[in-house]
């Protein structure tokens, strides 16, 4: 079964699908999602992308992200990829989006809508090995100087949407929320 993404305007519209490395290569602007999921000490399940993957591979991410189906909703599509990736499942919230392009050095170009979820759980994730290499929890503040130190072992759209994801998280528990 062929691969595709959804095509989107600026406006988050489809406009119709591709084959995902046919718009990788062509750095064509697709759906995407991103999920961060905290524990109950406030720490962001990270993972370690998969050496083996068509970009990033190696480097540290949020704890999930990955592409809707043609017709599949965004939401299941974050619930499906947090379990095939991390064996694990969490109520989550889409909070924003944002639209982002980078370019890799192996050619492919990421141009995505990124619509981003948070979480809390305290399960135990069961990584898939194929798509993950390795998981920790870590305190924002510490994963902020971590970043600043060292930018390549992170991914292009942890480092963009990192502050922002914070800045909810920390304002949902000033109110007690969780």
């Amino acid at each position: 079964m062929e691969d595709r993404v959804i095509l989107v305007d600026i406006d988050g519209h489809m406009t119709g699908t591709m084959e995902k490395m046919a718009a990788h290569e062509a750095g064509v602007l697709h759906r995407a999602f991103s999920v961060f999921v905290f524990n109950s000490n406030g720490q962001l399940l990270l993972q370690q992308r998969a050496f083996e993957k068509y970009h990033s591979g190696g480097t540290w991410t949020n704890t999930c992200c990955s592409h809707p189906r043609p017709g599949e909703k965004t939401a299941d599509a974050a619930h499906r990829r947090l379990m095939e990736e991390m064996g694990m499942k969490c109520d989550i919230r889409e909070y924003f989006h944002f639209i982002y392009r980078h370019e890799f050095s192996n050619g492919l170009i990421e141009h995505e809508y990124d619509h981003v979820f948070i979480g809390y759980s305290d399960q135990i994730p069961i990584p898939d090995n194929a798509e993950v290499a390795d998981f920790r929890y870590t305190d924002t503040e510490d994963l902020k100087g971590d970043i600043v130190n060292d930018p390549d072992s992170f991914s292009p759209w942890l480092r963009i949407c990192l502050d922002r994801v914070t800045a909810i998280v920390k304002q949902r528990s000033t109110e007690g929320i969780n």
